[in-house]
């Protein structure tokens, strides 16, 4: 496990850990979709500019004040359209695949729609791929990149949750912005949400903690909707246990925000909103130092 005040660490192609630099606070991030070290092996046949439409750029440099207030921050170097470590393992689209899977499957509406696991489809009406993948080819990727980051976030946590009695984890992504769009009573449509967080329906942290990010964003300005349209999917499930002290919980940023989806580039708005989440950075290791001296009160 990490020990305080330990050097960055990375593993090349897929993933880099940057340790606190202050004081360190019971707080990670993680960024597991900005990642754009595009294995030799991929054999994708959709356009290069697809796959990278997919990503959520910049999100990792985003946080990149993570370790100045004492946070560790994980982020994977490897693309989501690759293998995405936000699935669970046995949610493998079968369509996919030339050969019968040897272990248990258990494919979700996502897999079906083409985007699990490992992506059929990059976007509606376009296949990653001219083939179907080989067993061998998916068992790799989970030996060589999935279980790897997993099981490196999972250390983290461990090792924060053991030496402080808990640990607040933020889960790291970027939505395009068309995606956005909440629907309530009547299916009337919403201004559009610069942020989303996912707690799963309040099951993967604390109430008072989503409610907490919610009011810091919204005294900045930002419009902010709660597990509406997402939840939180696999990494905030596996890490989750809020009774435990261990809470996880998904943070979605609008793309428009920073990043000019056109031109594919940052926005002049980009270096305002980093100012912004380096607050919000801040303000959630105050909220975490807090919260364990409330434990110790107790």
């Amino acid at each position: 496990m990490d020990q305080k005040g330990s050097h960055n660490h990375s593993l090349p192609g897929i993933y880099q850990v940057f340790r606190p630099i202050a004081a360190e606070a019971p707080l990670v991030f993680d960024s597991p979709h900005s990642g754009r070290d595009y294995p030799a092996d991929f054999g994708h046949a959709c356009p290069f500019e697809a796959l990278e439409r997919a990503e959520d750029n910049h999100v990792d440099t985003l946080f990149m004040a993570a370790p100045e207030h004492g946070a560790t921050l994980l982020c994977a170097l490897f693309p989501r359209t690759y293998i995405d470590v936000n699935r669970a393992s046995y949610d493998i689209d079968t369509d996919l695949l030339a050969e019968r899977w040897p272990g248990p499957l258990m494919p979700s509406a996502r897999s079906h729609a083409g985007i699990g696991l490992i992506r059929r489809l990059v976007r509606p009406g376009m296949p990653v791929y001219d083939r179907r993948l080989q067993i061998a080819e998916v068992q790799a990727r989970l030996d060589r990149y999935y279980h790897p980051y997993h099981n490196r976030l999972k250390d983290i946590l461990d090792d924060v949750h053991y030496r402080y009695g808990a640990v607040w984890h933020i889960n790291c992504h970027s939505m395009p912005s068309a995606s956005g769009l909440t629907t309530g009573p009547h299916n009337l449509h919403h201004l559009q949400p610069d942020f989303v967080l996912g707690d799963r329906d309040g099951t993967s942290c604390d109430l008072a903690f989503t409610h907490f990010l919610r009011d810091a964003l919204r005294s900045m300005g930002y419009r902010v909707a709660i597990n509406n349209p997402y939840k939180g999917v696999e990494i905030v499930r596996r890490f989750s246990a809020p009774a435990a002290g261990r809470h996880s919980l998904q943070l979605e940023i609008n793309k428009a925000l920073y990043w000019d989806e056109k031109k594919y580039e940052k926005n002049k708005n980009y270096n305002a909103l980093k100012g912004d989440i380096e607050k919000l950075i801040q303000a959630i290791s105050a909220y975490a130092a807090a919260s364990l001296v409330n434990l110790a009160a107790d």
